[in-house]
């Protein structure tokens, strides 16, 4: 049987406790944790997860679904992911489905998406807003109900950050994953996602996302639309639109102490036939009751503005945009140096003092759910010089002074030793990612002299130096990656820059 870990990304709506309780209640429960990413900017009060359903809560602090689902993906271990918005319903026999469908994909399937359904109102036409909604039910790869093998995440780099809201980052990482590896299919397992509550202007707040749609545009070309089967859109149109509203306002301004007004008068009929075109196409299919009705037209006036902006916002914030890399599974740091100022053959826990930034550069990884660890050199065993004791006790109190490593791997071999362990032997490296379960490409090693990049290149894993005063002016120059500190170091690794 497919072993799979859900993963929930949540605002806290009170929709979360529904989907908690339905998991819990269902003909098999979850064979593990819940993971659910409270993605609040501040945790305002307890999430709803006291259902009966064991649950695991992490913190993303409001930097969109996106890192959301990131952290919560690097947090389970298991073959599959499962991923669910926090206002679907699952029936009772959805986990029972969910790995069938699993077990079902061959090797070559990457995902497996479920179907959504979205209830409407029976007695009335639907609103815009419940047609938009109802567009899930046709949109491939959304992260309403959708799996990925967890090794292919890792492969790709996960969800593309860039994407701070939930809007098109789902289609993105469909394209790449099926770009690199393998193809998605669509199971037979379904959740219900009710219409949400909103309010008047929420069509004109969707708007934001032709920012996203121009970050898809840099990173898959024009025709990504059709690859990804989005609708085309009304984009021109609203550029169109906005341009007449424009050119009116520019014509009925003095120049010269005169205004056009004639070609004015034409510049903004054309704004208001196409407003008018907008209104009705929305109208039309709907209740057409005073409410709905009032809302077209007030809406429908602004969002040629708004869409075109956005547009015209995103096209300027991700022009120098490149292919998303992500974080690494795990990041691997040299002790002597790097973490803590090196004492030679040091044997004395006493004598240990980490460097500046080392436990705040440590936290930020950590708070990624990125897995971290240490390797070190030491070759004062093989002299003679200290005990494997010794090396251990001062491992122990680096470890309290800098939190939990996820691995750590250290060498007592000599430089004439012939060992395979010892950097820039790639050994420890290795062996890190093999305890971990890493791809040794999906790690960064960071360290203070060239023996550490070496030692992760021979890995086929990435070095980066941060040079300490003690390090040869050779291998600062030799290295493909150089930060003046810790800091520097992981911002570019959380960036994908590694």
């Amino acid at each position: 049987m497919t072993d799979t870990t859900i993963v929930v990304p949540t605002l806290g709506r009170p929709s979360l406790a529904v989907l908690l309780d339905a998991l819990a209640r269902g003909t098999r429960r979850p064979d593990h944790p819940v993971v659910v990413v409270d993605d609040r900017k501040e945790a305002t009060g307890p999430l709803p997860v006291d259902g009966g359903l064991d649950v695991v809560v992490l913190r993303s602090g409001g930097r969109g679904p996106a890192a959301a689902r990131n952290l919560g993906w690097r947090e389970t271990r298991t073959p599959w992911v499962s991923f669910l918005d926090d206002d679907v319903e699952p029936g009772p026999d959805w986990y029972a489905c969910l790995l069938a469908d699993l077990d079902a994909a061959p090797p070559w399937v990457s995902g497996s998406q479920g179907r959504v359904r979205v209830p409407l109102p029976t007695d009335r036409r639907p609103t815009d807003w419940e047609r938009s909604t109802r567009g899930l039910e046709d949109a491939p790869w959304i992260t309403a109900d959708m799996s990925y093998r967890r090794a292919v995440l890792a492969q790709v780099g996960g969800f593309d950050e860039r994407f701070h809201r939930a809007y098109r980052e789902d289609a993105d990482l469909a394209l790449r994953v099926t770009a690199q590896r393998g193809r998605l299919v669509r199971g037979q397992r379904s959740v219900s996602h009710p219409v949400r509550p909103a309010d008047d202007w929420v069509s004109l707040r969707q708007q934001a996302g032709n920012a996203d749609d121009m970050l898809m545009n840099r990173l898959h070309g024009r025709a990504w639309r059709e690859r990804a089967g989005a609708a085309p859109g009304r984009r021109p149109r609203h550029v169109a639109v906005t341009a007449a509203a424009a050119l009116a306002l520019v014509l009925a301004l003095p120049v010269a102490g005169r205004r056009r007004w004639g070609p004015a008068a034409l510049a903004a009929l054309g704004w208001a036939a196409g407003t008018a075109e907008l209104a009705l196409a929305r109208i039309g299919p709907g209740p057409r009751d005073g409410d709905e009705v009032r809302r077209m037209l007030l809406t429908s006036a602004a969002i040629p503005a708004a869409a075109t902006w956005h547009t015209v916002r995103g096209a300027w914030q991700h022009r120098g945009a490149t292919a998303w890399r992500g974080a690494p599974e795990v990041v691997l740091f040299d002790r002597d140096g790097t973490l803590v100022h090196d004492v030679p053959y040091n044997g004395r826990p006493e004598l240990v003092r980490p460097v500046a930034g080392a436990d705040d550069a440590l936290d930020r990884l950590r708070r990624a759910g990125v897995r971290i660890g240490m390797i070190t050199n030491q070759s004062g065993v093989a002299l003679g010089r200290l005990t494997g004791e010794q090396v251990a006790a001062v491992n122990r109190r680096v470890e309290a002074q800098l939190g939990p490593f996820d691995t750590v791997q250290w060498c007592p071999h000599g430089p004439d030793d012939g060992c395979r362990c010892r950097k820039p032997a790639p050994g420890m490296v290795r062996q890190a990612c093999s305890d971990l379960g890493v791809d040794p490409s999906r790690c960064v090693l960071v360290g203070d002299i060239g023996a550490d990049v070496r030692a992760a290149e021979a890995a086929g894993g990435v070095g980066i130096l941060v040079p300490a005063p003690s390090t040869a002016r050779a291998d600062v120059t030799a290295a493909a990656q150089v930060h003046p500190d810790l800091d520097s170091a992981v911002t570019a690794i959380l960036a994908g820059r590694w």
